[in-house]
């Protein structure tokens, strides 16, 4: 059994904790502050093009930037939150990666480490941005300190949700909360999706109608809530806004500061921002509740449990499995980060790294003595909403009430001695005291929705003995690593195991033994493909060739790439796929996983980057980091196979070489298929003759032969053929995998 923690950690440089950034930012326009004041307030957001910005003494040209925000936002204010776009103006242009860079200012928060410390914490429940500090200038005048926070885009949707990132997708943060005359509350209203126009902003090609789905399914049909949103992520938002005090949210009074992605599985899923006022410096429960300090120590957990506008809050809450799950991670945030001194030595740890850029911020909206006072004491000051709770003042007075209510005061279940067989199928057993109902869910992989079954204690299912506080439970053999974590409850309260689930779970190695090292290789790949090969859409993609080095053909059941070492599981090869002996597989890697089954859900960074087979559960099949790349000239091994990496000529799909030589297949001998998968037609070219083409099915049968001599190209029919997957060879030597579909 191993629990696999999922990466809370993982940082680019840009965004690490301990290293504060230099932005400086040049405008050739005297009056840039009138004017971004001016582009804030027309429909849109414009950028005002600055003439440079340089990050960490990297200098980037023609780059869009404009103020952000709304209660942080100020005309005339000489430190307002800032957006900039580094490829506004030249497609591609970023740092690390990175193309957004959101900047808060550090508007109703004189400790200066609201919030990045909250997204630290939240990180350890789901997925959120990374966030660190940064000083910037304008046009070499210090503008002071501001938080650095990783944007919630694309590219965060990618990175988290295993996706290719164009699913339906939406801020949900009105620019005016008054003018809008209502909230993002997902309260079902309507069903003109013009209604809600000024409420989301719609960040993706489509996805009104489905998110009047969610809305009517939240208001309406409270019940079936499960099958369009991921309920365990929602919790976890939920009980931190809670916790923390984080009201400036969907909790508090504007129901707003949250993004919503729909996955693949039809499930939206919740992402938090915006968290510079939390911890109490945004007081405002409802339109006609501001919350005094005793108020926010003592907000309800179940506050807003029957308000008909928080359907998300009413659908959860008065649901009894829900509400007990939902308090359950409440308990598990308050006992890691507020049972001890734990978060004010995090927060002072935080104050360190920036003291001396605070200090010189003539520019803050606090006093430095402010800066320093507030991890505990109330700072009281003109501006936002007045007086700012200490962070300890707020939070041990907050934990030492919750603790003693009466739903926090119950002892939940205790989950011990969880255990694994494997015997045609996967068995969990788990020792459990003080329950009356035992749960397990699993799924195959962390793209999947965990599936639910009630554990038992009566000797038949694995368990033990009957009533001997043993509970066991089994589920399919999938020949895949699984995932899985535990739950009990009683009458009174609940608990998970692991209880951070389901952003932790355990792992179960299920999938068969991985390749012997040295026979499934990264062989060649392509990171900058300007005029070479294209996929079966006909578009020029990052693409990786695979070999198979094994005398015999080799099973990737299980198998994964990744370009993210924190991510081992991030794309995983289709159920059935396989490379035969000495064969090729070419993955395209292109972000585009509706094109075929071998489209991964990941690109490649021309600048260099990290690629990774692996088998899903930490263990390692072949790995590569490499540097710059070059345009249509891949980096592949020399000798085929075995030899060190270096750049050499494209011999896509086919044995690598340096030149065209004596014993070595040309360039030519290469295979095209469209579409892939396929129905019954399948078109077929080379750059040499095609001659004789096989096709063979996963167990190494040939189950189609056809001669095309001298054609180039030529139609396959495919009618008298199952839908699976397929390896093609034609006589040149050239394979590929093929997929038919019915």
């Amino acid at each position: 059994m191993l629990l696999l923690s999922l990466p809370g950690a993982w940082s680019q440089n840009f965004y690490d904790i301990n290293t504060v950034q230099h932005i400086h930012i040049h405008f050739s326009q005297n009056n840039w502050d009138h004017l971004l004041d001016s582009l804030k307030s027309e429909p849109g957001g414009p950028y005002l093009v600055a003439q440079s910005v340089e990050i960490n003494g990297e200098t980037f040209d023609s780059v869009g930037v404009k103020y952000k925000g709304y209660s942080s936002y100020e005309p005339g204010n000489l430190k307002n939150p800032l957006h900039i776009e580094l490829d506004h103006m030249r497609k591609g242009q970023n740092y690390q990666g990175i193309k957004d860079v959101k900047l808060a200012n550090g508007y109703s928060d004189p400790s200066f480490v609201r919030e990045a410390l909250s997204y630290e914490i939240l990180r350890k429940y789901m997925a959120a941005p990374l966030a660190n500090y940064a000083t910037v200038s304008v046009n070499g005048e210090y503008r002071g300190v501001y938080t650095n926070v990783e944007s919630i885009n694309k590219s965060f949707t990618r990175k988290h949700f295993h996706t290719d990132g164009n699913n339906p997708f939406f801020k949900c943060n009105p620019e005016d909360v008054v003018a809008t005359n209502g909230h993002a509350d997902l309260k079902y209203e309507s069903p003109d999706s013009a209604d809600y126009y000024l409420r989301y902003e719609m960040r993706s090609d489509y996805g009104w109608a489905e998110l009047l789905a969610l809305m009517d399914t939240l208001t309406n049909y409270p019940w079936k809530v499960r099958n369009v949103l991921d309920i365990d992520r929602a919790m976890w938002m939920l009980a931190f806004n809670n916790a923390l005090v984080n009201l400036d949210s969907y909790t508090g009074a504007f129901a707003q500061n949250y993004y919503l992605y729909r996955d693949k599985n039809d499930r939206w899923l919740p992402v938090v921002w915006d968290l510079n006022m939390s911890f109490g410096a945004f007081p405002l429960l409802n339109g006609a509740t501001q919350l005094d300090l005793q108020g926010m120590r003592h907000l309800d957990p179940l506050v807003k449990a029957d308000d008909d506008f928080r359907p998300m809050i009413k659908s959860l809450l008065q649901d009894p499995l829900y509400s007990r799950m939902y308090i359950a991670h409440m308990r598990t945030i308050l006992q890691e980060n507020f049972s001890t001194a734990v978060y004010r030595d995090r927060a002072l740890e935080l104050q360190a790294i920036i003291d001396t850029a605070v200090q010189a911020d003539s520019l803050k909206f606090y006093s430095y003595n402010n800066f320093l006072i507030n991890i505990d004491e109330t700072v009281s000051a003109p501006g936002g909403f007045g007086d700012v709770p200490g962070l300890t003042e707020l939070m041990d007075g907050r934990y030492n009430y919750l603790k003693n209510l009466a739903v926090f005061a119950q002892s939940p279940p205790t989950i011990s001695n969880i255990s694994q067989s494997l015997d045609g199928e996967v068995y969990v057993s788990a020792l459990v005291h003080n329950e009356t109902f035992v749960m397990l869910a699993y799924r195959y992989d962390s793209a999947g929705i965990f599936q639910q079954l009630q554990m038992f204690d009566d000797g038949q299912h694995n368990d033990g003995a009957a009533g001997d506080d043993i509970y066991g439970q089994s589920f399919p053999y999938g020949g895949l690593s699984a995932q899985y974590y535990i739950y009990a409850e009683n009458d009174e309260a609940g608990a998970f195991s692991p209880q951070r689930a389901e952003y932790e779970f355990y792992t179960a190695t299920l999938s068969p033994p991985p390749p012997n090292v040295g026979d499934l290789v990264i062989n060649e790949f392509l990171a900058k493909n300007d005029t070479a090969e294209t996929d079966e859409a006909g578009q020029r993609e990052d693409w990786l060739e695979l070999y198979n080095n094994a005398g015999i053909a080799l099973s990737l059941n299980g198998i994964y790439l990744t370009d993210d070492p924190a991510k081992p599981d991030k794309w995983l090869f289709p159920q059935g796929a396989s490379i035969p002996a000495k064969g090729f597989l070419v993955v395209w890697l292109d972000e585009n996983e509706s094109q075929g089954p071998l489209h991964a859900n990941f690109k490649l960074g021309a600048n260099g980057e990290f690629l990774m087979i692996s088998n899903g559960a930490g263990g390692v099949i072949d790995s590569l980091s490499f540097g710059l790349q070059k345009a249509d000239i891949s980096f592949g091994r020399y000798p085929n196979g075995t030899g060190p990496f270096t750049f050499m000529p494209r011999t896509f799909n086919t044995f690598n070489a340096m030149l065209v030589g004596a014993g070595e297949p040309a360039p030519g001998a290469f295979v095209h298929i469209f579409p892939n998968p396929a129905a019954y037609v399948l078109t077929i070219s080379s750059g040499q003759p095609l001659g004789r083409v096989c096709l063979f099915d996963l167990f190494g049968r040939k189950v189609l032969e056809t001669d095309m001599q001298d054609q180039t190209s030529a139609e396959c029919r495919l009618t008298s053929l199952p839908a699976g997957i397929y390896c093609l060879k034609t006589e040149s030597g050239a394979s590929c995998i093929v997929g038919i579909r019915r």
